[in-house]
């Protein structure tokens, strides 16, 4: 990875994140993405559809007539973590905890508050309780000590998540942070965006890029651009590709490269562009990819196959998964207590590869299996005296 790229991987993971409250994030990338001269806009829910500068263009997109499929990439933008409720005292602040999060040694843990604005303070979670189903965070206190001398934001106004040593820091080729899941993912779409679009002079590239808001609560900012039924309704093909940072799993280790995910934990994926997605792997990444189902969460490509799509992933394999201790390191409280997730940056440069490799044209998109079943067919001519 080069300067340039790490310096805004970097960026990009120090930006304050949590389900319905991705506007830095937001910001960030509307602002590369104008540097850059990225088409991109709103839609409806507040993602950010990169690649079309406006709703009519990227309509007038789905309905050209092309053999190459429009690969869409999905990553979101949030990571879970808090609202802010009710102040209870000048210090103490009610929260509602949304998506995933350690379960042990939680009482005392550092948390981080930011608004709109920004970074505002830092605090300890109290009166933690836990959901019915002891997966996750309900509700807790935050002891903020320093609010009562300052002017306090409303109490909707904040939001925040667990804190460690720095937003993130690098112990050689592994990266700690406060939140890879999955703002990986959004810099591997900006990334192979400004990649593809440095060049004014190339034809239009068949490529979307989705970034969503509130996946962590499920697929929020997916479904609600897959319910304008715009992506349903194109006359050339749509494959969705889900980039996402999964929890590490036997056969999907971190350092040893990109997973080309067969499913989640919810379905296994199309095989046809799976099959295309494995060729190029194997070509572009020898010995320094993965395959597997990725089971320990589920992504936006289960939304998109629900919705009739055909879609298939790309996983940076992560540590630490919705900073619970499941590998520790440090950083980490305790075993499924607050830790830092961690990711390789070889495998976010081997997700990069993937991306852009998977942009090249000529693809065996329509007959992924001819070379299967033309072996096929000779073993049969071999052994069909046997028979």
């Amino acid at each position: 990875m080069n300067a340039r790229d790490y310096a805004l991987l970097i960026e990009l993971l120090k930006q304050p994140t949590a389900p319905f409250r991705e506007e830095h994030v937001i910001t960030m990338a509307r602002d590369l993405l104008d540097r850059a001269h990225v088409p991109h806009f709103q839609d409806s829910v507040g993602n950010i559809v990169v690649g079309c500068g406006s709703l009519a263009d990227y309509r007038r997109r789905l309905r050209e007539r092309s053999d190459e499929p429009l690969r869409v990439f999905i990553a979101h933008m949030d990571h879970p973590g808090f609202h802010g409720v009710r102040w209870l005292s000048p210090t103490r602040l009610r929260i509602k905890w949304h998506g995933g999060s350690p379960v042990r040694r939680l009482v005392g843990s550092r948390v981080w508050l930011a608004t709109r604005d920004g970074a505002w303070a830092q605090g300890r979670l109290g009166r933690v309780r836990l959901l019915k189903s002891r997966h996750a965070i309900d509700t807790a206190e935050v002891r903020v000590p320093g609010a009562a001398k300052t002017p306090r934001p409303k109490a909707g106004a904040l939001y925040g998540g667990f804190m460690f040593r720095s937003p993130v820091w690098r112990v050689g080729n592994k990266l700690y942070t406060k939140a890879a899941d999955d703002l990986v993912g959004v810099f591997a779409i900006l990334r192979t965006a400004m990649h593809l679009y440095a060049d004014r002079r190339r034809k239009v590239p068949p490529f979307i890029g989705l970034l969503t808001r509130a996946e962590e609560v499920g697929f929020i900012g997916a479904v609600g651009h897959l319910e304008q039924g715009w992506l349903t309704a194109a006359r050339r093909p749509v494959m969705c590709i889900s980039l996402e940072t999964s929890r590490t799993l036997p056969n999907a280790l971190v350092g040893k490269g990109p997973v080309v995910r067969l499913g989640d934990r919810r379905t296994v994926f199309h095989p046809d562009y799976l099959k295309v997605l494995s060729d190029v792997a194997r070509k572009a990444l020898p010995k320094r990819h993965q395959r597997r189902i990725m089971d320990g969460g589920a992504c936006e490509a289960t939304a998109a196959t629900a919705y009739g799509l055909p879609a298939i992933g790309i996983s940076v394999p992560l540590g630490n998964y919705h900073n619970e201790g499941f590998e520790g390191g440090p950083g980490c409280r305790a075993v499924r207590g607050p830790a830092p997730e961690f990711v390789h940056l070889d495998d976010i440069g081997g997700m990069l590869k993937l991306c852009r490799v998977m942009m090249d044209p000529g693809l065996a998109w329509k007959e992924p299996w001819k070379k299967q079943r033309e072996l096929m067919r000779q073993r049969l001519k071999k052994y069909r005296a046997l028979l």
